[in-house]
């Protein structure tokens, strides 16, 4: 009988402990969106050419050592070689544990943005998890 008793024991232990590790699961970057604000209550994907862009993404379950990339690009500007890299920022988790949102700005140059249309590529952990576009008029 103690035989039986210990197996149920353990089994609820182990149900227990796969529904923790579930709750937890593995760090995932989502919703890339280009915005105008950090938060990305108010997503845009048109720009003036003095506006500050938002890229904003969720980030579930991140831990301390996960590192999120923003690469900028100058898609089709006039002025400018197409595909142009204009800047890229890392943004490196250092919590422990960290839910909620991720956001990179780019503020206008001095001059504004030229008019045209951009590109951001937002890497997770070295891995492309998203493309947004906007476009300056």
């Amino acid at each position: 009988m103690k035989s039986k008793k210990f197996s149920i024991l353990l089994a609820a232990l182990a149900l227990i402990v796969a529904q923790l590790a579930c709750a937890v699961g593995e760090p995932t970057l989502s919703n890339v969106r280009t915005a105008r604000d950090s938060d990305g209550a108010q997503p845009s994907t048109t720009f003036g050419a003095f506006d500050t862009v938002y890229v904003v993404s969720d980030l579930s379950n991140g831990v301390a050592g996960n590192i999120i990339t923003s690469k900028w690009y100058a898609e089709s500007v006039d002025g400018v070689d197409p595909n142009f890299l204009i800047d890229e920022a890392d943004i490196n988790v250092t919590e422990e544990s960290f839910n909620g949102t991720i956001y990179f700005y780019f503020e206008p140059p001095t001059d504004g943005w030229p008019a045209g249309t951009y590109r951001v590529e937002v890497y997770f952990n070295g891995a492309l998890t998203g493309t947004v576009q906007f476009s300056v008029q």
